[in-house]
């Protein structure tokens, strides 16, 4: 017998530069391709979200993160049009230079008001910075 349908789960991380700006990747395919995002994706089976965060960081940046608190779990059923996906973000910090892996096209920290944003990452921003 099959189980209810439920939403995927995915992870955000939140990793600020001292100068305040926000690692961010330019999306390589859709959705939002050409985009700017946190890094972050689908959080594997057996794996914890902390877990995964870490993960995506470094398969989409290179960099070793760790991660510093929750900021939010963000489940809009209408925040990812690939359909109902669950975020938990995190703030972390990290060291060192980045560099596009994965699916990202481009990775640098920058000034996300200065950029366009997919999905729901302005809010997760805004709500990492403001606590």
């Amino acid at each position: 017998m099959a189980g209810p349908e439920t939403p995927k789960l995915m992870v955000d991380v939140v990793v600020p530069s001292e100068e305040g700006r926000i690692l961010l990747i330019r999306r390589g395919s859709d959705p939002y391709e050409g985009y700017w995002a946190l890094p972050g994706g689908f959080v594997e089976v057996g794996e914890t979200t902390e877990d995964a965060a870490t993960r995506e960081a470094k398969e989409e940046t290179g960099l070793d993160v760790e991660i510093v608190r929750l900021v939010g779990v963000y489940s809009d059923p209408d925040r990812d049009p690939r359909g109902h996906n669950v975020s938990c973000a995190y703030l972390a910090r990290a060291e060192g230079n980045p560099r596009a892996a994965s699916d990202a096209d481009e990775v640098s920290f920058l000034e996300p008001s200065t950029v366009d944003l997919a999905f729901d990452h302005e809010k997760i921003i805004a709500d990492a910075l403001s606590t």
